[in-house]
């Protein structure tokens, strides 16, 4: 996509599912992608396997390691990104992880898993970014949240960090407009990744979310990727503040 080429990309959580297909269509298109995981050796993948996989196809990587919910890494992770390739336009926060327990079961290490990985660490990342993109005067942030944001069963944590990001995503944009610099979401419904495979294999769990979905299957993180590409381009320069649901239609069934 125009626009794209030669700008410099950090994607959170792309050891692997959406994070990785973004950071893959991100280089395809010429980014710098500075990939990340939490550690390294996570079972389906981690941040050097997909920049590994970047490389393949001759596109520019580097992997960096560290968790998105710690404040000190999230700044040397942006601060990588000027220390390999001098500059950071595009930022997206993907990275988090999901405890799900009905709130009457669900402990307090549980609620902080969500909110600090999701909320904690969209915010971590955007403080640092922000002021090289005011110096740049250009800048594009997405943040991944989840129609999960509109209420679901099970899942509190989830939902309520998501919501809170859908929100941050609001109120960035406000603040930096002015700078250029453009904040966006995406909310994918239920994608088939890793962290959702262990749902798959139960009817009672996937019927009632299949028959909320007009197009009656689920995603691939192959298909979030497009929607994240074309809010880092400049194709979306007027567009900012908003959250951009990529879910088969399940927002609008009810």
């Amino acid at each position: 996509m125009a626009g794209i080429d030669g700008r410099v990309a950090l994607v959170t959580g792309s050891g692997q599912g959406i994070g990785k297909a973004i950071a893959l269509e991100l280089a395809r298109q010429g980014a710098k992608v500075i990939t990340n995981s939490r550690k390294p050796g996570t079972k389906g993948g981690d941040a050097e396997s997909t920049a590994y996989e970047i490389m393949d196809f001759h596109g520019q990587a580097m992997a960096f390691y560290g968790a998105v919910n710690d404040f000190q890494a999230a700044g040397k992770m942006v601060q990588a990104a000027i220390d390999r390739f001098g500059r950071l336009d595009i930022v997206v926060n993907n990275a988090g992880a999901d405890a799900p327990h009905m709130i009457w079961n669900m402990t307090e290490e549980e609620w902080d898993l969500s909110i600090d990985s999701y909320l904690k660490g969209t915010f971590n990342t955007c403080r640092f970014a922000c002021a090289l993109m005011r110096e740049q005067k250009w800048g594009r942030i997405i943040n991944t949240t989840s129609t999960a944001w509109l209420g679901t069963v099970g899942h509190c944590n989830y939902g309520a960090a998501k919501a809170g990001v859908v929100q941050l995503t609001k109120t960035l944009a406000v603040a930096w407009a002015q700078h250029s610099i453009r904040v966006n979401a995406v909310a994918p419904g239920v994608v088939e990744t890793n962290m959702t495979a262990p749902m798959m294999p139960f009817e009672q769990l996937t019927a009632p979310l299949l028959t909320r979905t007009p197009m009656q299957r689920f995603a691939t993180a192959g298909e979030i990727a497009p929607a994240v590409l074309f809010l880092a381009s400049p194709a979306a320069g007027y567009i900012t503040g908003q959250t951009l649901a990529v879910d088969g239609g399940f927002s609008i069934a009810g």
